[in-house]
């Protein structure tokens, strides 16, 4: 087996940017009583969590870092800017906002949450999170649904690259050439609606599930880690929260994961907006 097999629940994967990241997170998407389930979260063993300004949480997420009594360094957090607030200024006063809301000091990543905006406006957002990052108010900068053509923008202009794209990906969508881009880049790709929104009734994945014991969203989860993602699992419900994170007394086999592999459908695979190839 490859190396990235070997996981545990401290498990961490480097950034371009220095900065160690957990290599499984805690996704809070319409989560409305998020600093609950984020203190769950954290008693379980989560230090990553994946808010966003959008999702109207960030406050809740903040509490409940300030209220788990873990050092801030070992807790990592998540935010996105939405396309509706791109743009130079305003994502200067979001970069503010956030920071306010959540108030937890500075942000560890700050993605641009999808390319919408266009060019011109993807290319000032991304200007103003760096100098954000410069700042000293962001630790690490990167996207969210971006494509090649979108990240070689940024190149293009003259800046880093982004130290994550975070991307819908799971078995039946697998994103294969933005993966295989992000990995020549060192580009980390964190992976969102890893057990497919709940639509995991699938004869490979059950008859796994029996193999090794685990539910079916064990399976997935661990065939993305073992894949070198960082999947953001998402539940409200305690029992689930705790079984998400369960994933590191096992290992998927090789064969196993050629399975899994095999349930590629592209595009036509996902079960999310997964705006990759707007201009």
């Amino acid at each position: 087996m490859s190396p990235i097999s070997k996981l545990s629940i401290t498990s961490t994967i480097r950034l371009a940017t220095g900065y160690d990241m957990p290599m499984i997170g805690f996704g809070v998407y319409q989560n409305y009583n998020a600093s609950v389930s984020t203190l769950e979260a954290f008693r379980a063993g989560y230090r990553l969590i994946d808010t966003a300004q959008v999702y109207r949480n960030e406050k809740d997420v903040g509490q409940a870092v300030r209220e788990s009594g873990i050092e801030r360094s070992q807790v990592f957090v998540v935010t996105k800017c939405v396309s509706k607030t791109h743009g130079y200024e305003s994502t200067k006063k979001g970069i503010e906002e956030s920071l306010k809301v959540l108030g937890i000091g500075y942000i560890d990543l700050f993605l641009i949450h999808d390319p919408f905006s266009g060019k011109e406006r993807r290319l000032e957002t991304y200007k103003a999170l760096l100098e954000g990052k410069s700042e000293g108010k962001i630790r690490s900068v990167g996207v969210s649904n971006f494509n090649i053509k979108h990240i070689e923008e940024l190149r293009e202009a003259g800046y880093e690259l982004p130290a994550v794209n975070q991307i819908e990906l799971h078995p039946f969508c697998q994103q294969k050439p933005i993966v295989k881009y992000c990995r020549e880049n060192n580009i980390v790709v964190q992976a969102y609606c890893p057990i497919v929104r709940g639509k995991m009734d699938h004869p490979v994945i059950n008859e796994l599930a029996t193999k090794y014991s685990r539910d079916p969203a064990q399976i997935l989860i661990r065939w993305s880690m073992q894949h070198g993602y960082v999947p953001l699992p998402k539940s409200e419900k305690t029992e689930r929260i705790l079984s998400n994170i369960d994933v590191f007394g096992f290992e998927l086999d090789e064969t196993d994961m050629h399975a899994l592999d095999g349930l590629d459908r592209g595009k036509e695979g996902a079960v999310s907006w997964n705006p990759v190839d707007v201009d």
